[in-house]
């Protein structure tokens, strides 16, 4: 699944040890900014410091993730999980035409004996 969310926030890493090894995650808030009332998601990153580097707060990007529940002392936990974020690319502009060159108007001359009374 994906979404396209602008960077609230970039919270700290947090680290530990486990019977596979060491592990890193880190939580990016991402807001949806075309949803009513602007819905907030918070995405684990998984041993995925290089990519958290990458971001900026403000900056839009398309999150690839998946959804991750499990069971722990008789409670369910659900992380979303980035595997991929992207660059939100801007909205394609639409080709801009040249215009031709401006050309010298001709000036008003009246002919000689006639009276201009227009009063504009």
């Amino acid at each position: 699944m994906e979404f396209e969310g602008r960077v609230l926030e970039i919270l700290p890493p947090v680290s530990g040890q486990s019977s596979r090894g060491t592990w890193e995650r880190q939580t990016v808030v991402f807001e949806q900014p075309n949803k009513q009332y602007g819905k907030e998601i918070a995405v684990t990153f998984m041993n995925k410091a290089q990519e958290v580097a990458t971001l900026r707060v403000g900056e839009s990007y398309t999150v690839s993730f998946d959804i991750e529940s499990r069971k722990y002392q008789d409670r369910w936990y659900t992380d979303v999980r980035a595997w991929r974020v992207q660059p939100l690319q801007p909205a394609a502009q639409p080709p801009v035409q040249e215009m031709p060159p401006f050309v010298e108007e001709p000036t008003y001359t009246p002919a000689a004996g006639v009276v201009d009374d227009m009063p504009f």
